[in-house]
């Protein structure tokens, strides 16, 4: 702290602390913040006379001023209070703490590297990841186990996770462990999802299309989302878009039972209708001014059903999903987006391979109206949206694409 005295050059032993009167507190913790000195590790603490000690990081003594305007002066305290965070310990602290008393002198270093340091929560839900506790003295254990855990970690059930089956709807396998179901509720972005672990996933990847979608300029539209799963894209467009109404297209029925009772959670039930069934069959026609096709690592299959629910005389946007496959990008290369008019975002640079698969999208589907509807429509390429990486070089796209007939001269 510049025009301020020095500190004297030895300080006995101890953890190094500013001691001022109260009323001078506040102040000088403000100033210690400023300049990074403050030692996190420990609180403020109380000392006999009634003077407060302000901890000092030990290897920026070197660079602290005793502030002239805020008397103080800089000694040593022997008995540091640690600060709140640190008395708490992190909870991979407290589970792996509260595991080695349980174990007691069967703990080892194999039990300790089988300890998990992270894990999902959902409510009172904790789900674990398949490849933690699966040393065989766990076994022995029983319920102990996942109680200690639930103890430790502030839940109430806990559940693992196991790999996603390879059934066409991405089921996962999860055991509940303990607890009676596996029901829970997880706020994203003010909406209320509601799915049960063991039977639908959860995907928070796609935050930022979900946010995108919410902002999207959707009100007084129809839309049709042809693979709606647990309500992923279906509630933002109604919950925030405005959608006058969703048609939501899902085959899996414990997504069905989710998605049900979610539209009821956030009061939009009476603007949807679920299409229970395989959506590359679905009856609808003409009825849509958006249609939303988010199903990975192709949406191919679900073309002509899009196509088929656009409103034959008005056209509108499709939200085209797919896993992309690209080079490298040169250094400084980048998605760049701007606005056009009305709010749409047009690309104004892509990769190449990005580019490629968007115009080539936009001429399949643009084939296939002018088959269905027996005249020529166009196809524009709005906004093409990275939503995330999903392996080397290979990205989750989202091609918003306005289709239009093309009116008779």
């Amino acid at each position: 702290m510049a025009g301020t005295a020095a500190v004297p050059a030895a300080v006995p032993a101890g953890v190094p602390a500013l001691a001022a009167e109260p009323r001078f507190a506040q102040r000088l913790r403000q100033r210690l913040e400023e300049q990074r000195l403050l030692d996190g590790r420990y609180g403020l603490q109380r000392l006999p006379g009634g003077r407060v000690a302000l901890p000092v990081l030990p290897e920026r003594l070197p660079e602290l001023r005793l502030p002239c305007e805020l008397p103080c002066e800089l000694l040593r305290v022997q008995d540091p209070v640690p600060c709140r965070a640190a008395r708490r310990g992190t909870p991979a602290r407290r589970l792996r703490d509260e595991l080695r008393r349980l174990l007691g002198p069967a703990w080892c270093a194999e039990l300790e590297r089988d300890v998990p340091h992270a894990w999902h929560r959902h409510g009172d839900l904790v789900l674990l990841s398949e490849d933690c506790f699966r040393a065989e003295p766990w076994e022995r254990l029983g319920s102990a186990l996942w109680e200690t855990v639930a103890s430790a970690l502030g839940a109430r059930r806990v559940a693992r996770r196991g790999r996603v089956m390879p059934d066409g709807m991405r089921s996962p396998r999860v055991t509940l462990l303990l607890g009676q179901h596996g029901w829970v509720e997880h706020v994203d972005n003010g909406i209320r999802y509601t799915f049960d672990v063991t039977k639908c996933m959860f995907s928070p990847g796609n935050i930022t299309e979900k946010l995108r979608v919410a902002s999207l300029p959707c009100s007084g539209e129809v839309l049709v989302d042809l693979y709606a799963g647990i309500g992923y894209f279906t509630l933002p467009f109604l919950v925030h878009a405005g959608a006058a109404f969703v048609h939501a297209c899902e085959w899996n029925s414990h997504a069905v039972e989710a998605l049900h009772r979610s539209l009821l959670l956030n009061g939009v039930r009476d603007r949807c209708r679920i299409h229970s069934g395989d959506s590359r069959q679905l009856q609808l026609r003409d009825v849509a001014d958006r249609v939303n096709l988010g199903l990975l690592p192709s949406s191919e299959e679900g073309w002509p059903a899009a196509c088929r629910v656009l409103k034959k005389d008005t056209g509108g946007v499709l939200h085209i999903h797919q896993n992309v496959e690209s080079r490298p990008a040169p250094r400084g290369a980048e998605l760049l987006a701007g606005r056009g008019s009305a709010g749409a975002r047009r690309p104004t640079g892509l990769r190449a391979e990005w580019q490629s698969w968007a115009e080539g999208t936009a001429a399949r589907i643009r084939g296939l109206l002018a088959e269905l509807h027996g005249r020529p429509w166009r196809s524009s390429v709005l906004h093409v949206e990275p939503v995330k990486s999903y392996a080397p070089h290979v990205h989750h796209l989202v091609l918003d694409l306005e289709c239009r007939p093309v009116l008779p001269a």
